[in-house]
């Protein structure tokens, strides 16, 4: 079921689109658009930081990639988020926002589901299909958000995932400062 509505995705296209046969997961109205986008992001030690008067928002946790055979990509955001919170020695009810990127509308849903987490702290404001999908700069792009609803909600621990093309997922936990 597909959160409240008790309806999967497929019982949702066929009562709005009835003579549409959907025989795929994956289709234009359940991936994101590649769009146009940059990000940056500053990374240093405490040391520098201090020395050069910056003043950090956030630190990083841990980091972890997960690599998964291409044709399970799905399950790939899901490991690398169990591989970092280990790292991290976190739980999942210790992660206050979850953003895991998509392309396909199916992996928050997977996580969601895979990993028992709350759909209320996953993409907050939207995913790659509301937002885009800047290749190159998803990573960037996702650590600011999450930092930035974390700052907003007054919130301390944010877990970013994404599929990465053939079975790759990375995974990172940050602290906001």
């Amino acid at each position: 079921p597909f959160f409240d509505s008790g309806l999967t995705f497929r019982e949702m296209v066929a009562k709005k689109w009835p003579d549409l046969e959907i025989e795929h997961v994956h289709h234009a109205g359940s991936s994101s658009g590649v769009v146009d986008g940059a990000g940056a992001l500053v990374l240093a030690s405490p040391e520098y930081a201090k020395a050069h008067g910056l003043k950090p928002r956030a630190k990083i946790k841990a980091m972890a990639n997960m690599g998964h055979s291409p044709e399970y990509i799905l399950n790939a955001p899901v490991n690398a988020a169990k591989k970092v919170l280990q790292k991290a020695n976190l739980t999942l009810n210790d992660i206050d926002l979850f953003e895991v990127n998509e392309a396909f509308a199916v992996v928050p849903v997977k996580f969601m589901r895979d990993l028992n987490v709350n759909h209320e702290k996953v993409n907050v404001n939207g995913g790659a299909i509301a937002l885009g999908h800047p290749i190159g700069a998803t990573g960037a792009m996702l650590i600011g958000t999450a930092l930035d609803e974390l700052e907003r909600r007054d919130k301390t621990l944010g877990l970013v995932t994404m599929c990465a093309a053939g079975g790759m997922a990375p995974a990172v936990v940050i602290e906001r400062m």
